[in-house]
């Protein structure tokens, strides 16, 4: 009995597709092993979400205003459906007189901007973490699975050990398996992140303008 083929499909494909993609990453200057399609783009920049008027130095004090503060954190996760975000904007700057309106909106576009441009860095430095450990794992596997052929290839192997071995080696790679679909889902959040960004900051600039 030899080891599955089908291990040694899935690891080959997983170390094969970061050795295609690498070097078109690296190419644009960008970290070749990053493992997902999407660009990898570490840190968003306030001009390409927000395209209404400058932010006044004020916006930087946003995590002071206890109300903007609070409102940065509910509408940025991502468990609130967009649309009631934007309306929970738009409630909140109802409130407002319009000198208010100005300058609480501001520090809501730089509080929002802050906060999630974070919060996608991390998902991204985790999307590394998590590929390179991914690849410590392929090649782990692969060992093991050279190691169970030889040891099988023995005349006088222990079949209980060889059997205890290969079974070890299957549930270790389903996990890997497991683990490379997840990759697939994750690798999307920056950019749902970003898209939530940008809307959340279209509305916001469409407040200001209806004024």
């Amino acid at each position: 009995m030899r080891f599955p083929a089908h291990v040694m499909t899935y690891l080959g494909a997983f170390l094969l597709h970061g050795a295609l993609l690498g070097p078109a990453l690296a190419a644009q200057g960008d970290d070749p092993d990053w493992p997902c399609i999407q660009r990898k783009v570490p840190e968003l920049s306030l001009a390409q979400i927000w395209t209404g008027p400058e932010l006044p130095p004020s916006a930087g004090e946003w995590a002071d205003d206890a109300d903007v503060s609070d409102l940065v954190a509910e509408v940025a996760a991502r468990r609130v459906p967009l649309a009631q975000a934007e309306q929970m904007i738009r409630d909140f700057a109802s409130r407002l007189t319009p000198d208010e309106r100005q300058v609480r909106l501001t520090k809501l576009v730089k509080g929002l901007f802050d906060h999630m441009n974070r919060e996608r860095s991390q998902v991204i430095s985790g999307i590394g973490r998590y590929a390179h450990k991914q690849r410590d794992l392929a090649d782990a596997l692969r060992k093991e699975g050279s190691a169970v052929d030889e040891l099988r290839a023995k005349a006088d192997a222990d079949p209980n050990e060889v059997a205890v071995r290969n079974d070890r080696l299957v549930f270790q790679t389903r996990i890997f398996q497991e683990r490379v679909q997840s990759l697939t889902f994750v690798c999307e959040v920056p950019t749902l992140i970003e898209q939530r960004l940008y809307a959340l900051a279209k509305t916001i600039s469409q407040t200001l303008e209806s004024r």
